[in-house]
C-alpha cells in the first residue's frame, strides 16, 4: 500500500460545493485528447478507450503495449498518437475515463437516495461500488494498478484527485447528515470524511482482491453475506465500538 504525502484538508472557507468537474480533463494535466479522437463515432472512441483500460489494468504502464492495443483494434499505430499524443496522455485519459465513470455511479446514488437516513446513504454508495466493480472490473483493476503499482507517470497527482473527489462526495453526505441531526453535535467534518474514505476504499479492495480479504468473507461475496457485511458496517457507524461512555 502506498504512503504517499496527501494534501492537508481544504478548510471549509476554502471548500464549496459545485457541480462535479470534469475529472477526465483533471486527470490528463489539462490536456484533452485531439480534436480527431473527438469527431470518432462514439463506438470507435469507446472501442480505443476499452482497449487501454485493458492494457493498462492487466500490465501496468511501463508493460503496457501502444503496439497490442492497435493491433487489438485494427487501426495505425500513429492513429493513437494523433489522438494523445503520448502513451502517458493516453494513460491519462484511461485512467481519468475510469475516475468519471464511478464518480458518475456516485452520484446517482447521492442524488436518488435523500429520503434515506446518512448511515443507509453510506451502504448504498458502498452497494454501488460493488456493483460498479462487478460490472466494470478493468476500470477498478486500474485503478488498483495505480494505488499499489509505482510505476504510472503522474501517480501521485491523479491519486490526489481520486481522493479529493471522494471526500467532496463523502462531504456532501456528512455536511446533509449534521444538518439533520443524524450525526452527533461536534463531530468533526473533515475526520469523519477521513476515516468514511478509508474504511469504504477498503472495504471495496477486499471485495475486489482476495488478499485483502483478511477472512472477512467479503471477497466477491454473495448477495447474502455482503448484505450481512454491510448491515455490520451500518451498524458499527451508528454505535460505535467502545461500549458505555468514555467520559
Amino acid at each position: 500500500m502506498s504512503t504517499q504525502h496527501k494534501p492537508p484538508c481544504p478548510s471549509a472557507a476554502e471548500r464549496t460545493e459545485s457541480d462535479e468537474p470534469s475529472i477526465v480533463a483533471e486527470m490528463i494535466d489539462g490536456r484533452e485528447p485531439s480534436k480527431t479522437f473527438g469527431n470518432l463515432e462514439p463506438a470507435k472512441r469507446e472501442r480505443v478507450i476499452e482497449a487501454a483500460v485493458e492494457e493498462f489494468s492487466e500490465r501496468g504502464f511501463e508493460a503496457a503495449s501502444v503496439n497490442r492495443m492497435v493491433a487489438r483494434l485494427g487501426i495505425a499505430k500513429g492513429s493513437i498518437f494523433k489522438y494523445f499524443g503520448s502513451k502517458q496522455a493516453l494513460f491519462r485519459f484511461a485512467f481519468g475515463h475510469a475516475a468519471a465513470e464511478f464518480a458518475a455511479s456516485l452520484r446517482q446514488v447521492r442524488d436518488g437516495s435523500g429520503d434515506l437516513d446518512f448511515c443507509q446513504r453510506i451502504r448504498a454508495s458502498l452497494l454501488a461500488g460493488v456493483r460498479f466493480i462487478d460490472a466494470h472490473p478493468r476500470l477498478y483493476r486500474l485503478y488498483l494498478r495505480v494505488v499499489f503499482q509505482e510505476d504510472f507517470p503522474m501517480r501521485s497527482p491523479l491519486l490526489a484527485e481520486a481522493r479529493a473527489q471522494s471526500g467532496k462526495y463523502l462531504r456532501r453526505l456528512v455536511a446533509d447528515g449534521l444538518e439533520r441531526g443524524e450525526l452527533r453535535p461536534g463531530l468533526d467534518p473533515d475526520w469523519a470524511v477521513f476515516f468514511l474514505d478509508a474504511a469504504m476504499d477498503r472495504f471495496l479492495q477486499a471485495y475486489a482482491v482476495e488478499h485483502m480479504d483478511a477472512a472477512c468473507g467479503l471477497h466477491r461475496a454473495d448477495p447474502e453475506t455482503l448484505a450481512r457485511r454491510l448491515d455490520q458496517l451500518v451498524d458499527v457507524l451508528r454505535h460505535g465500538l467502545c461500549a458505555g461512555s468514555t467520559e
